[in-house]
């Protein structure tokens, strides 16, 4: 019996549970030198304005572990993306894409004018995704990231909801 169509599946993109944040932990301190462990990750997650999603295997047993996460951060009519992050062995298979894509629903969803995001001027996937998302660059910091493969220099970017 072949279970080609399980591998497939579009990742399925929903709110995280308490349980996720070990996971979500994991895949942070993989892709970030600074990482948050959960008990930071518990206490972000339960601040007011905050929305952690995750992406997760899709199975006709129910869902699997995080595959990816995006903290989202909004107040009044606008929103930032906190960080996002996916796990090393599943990059460059859209999961990035379709968790950006779900936090912009909810955004839009929510009324939020705005979504901001900061990224290093050196992560060209990064950039891909998110000028392919409609992102425009709005601002520059330099020497923002200290652990850069570039000079540091942190992109600001917005993307327009209304």
């Amino acid at each position: 019996m072949s279970f080609w169509w399980f591998w497939t599946q579009p990742p399925v993109v929903e709110e995280a549970l308490d349980e996720d944040l070990p996971k979500i932990a994991e895949i942070h301190a993989a892709s970030f030198a600074h990482n948050w462990n959960v008990d930071e990750l518990g206490r972000m997650k339960a601040q007011d304005g905050v929305t952690f999603l995750v992406a997760r295997r899709a199975s006709p047993y129910g869902t699997r572990g995080a595959l990816g996460f995006l903290i989202l951060r909004t107040a009044a009519d606008e929103a930032e993306v906190i960080t996002i992050a996916v796990n090393a062995r599943q990059r460059g298979r859209g999961i990035g894409k379709k968790l950006m894509e779900a936090g912009l629903f909810r955004l839009y969803a929510e009324r939020c004018r705005h979504l901001f995001l900061e990224v290093d001027a050196a992560n060209d996937s990064a950039l891909l995704l998110y000028r392919g998302l409609g992102f425009k660059e709005v601002g520059r910091r330099k020497g923002y990231y200290g652990d850069s493969d570039g000079d540091g220099t942190a992109l600001v970017m917005r993307i327009d909801l209304r």
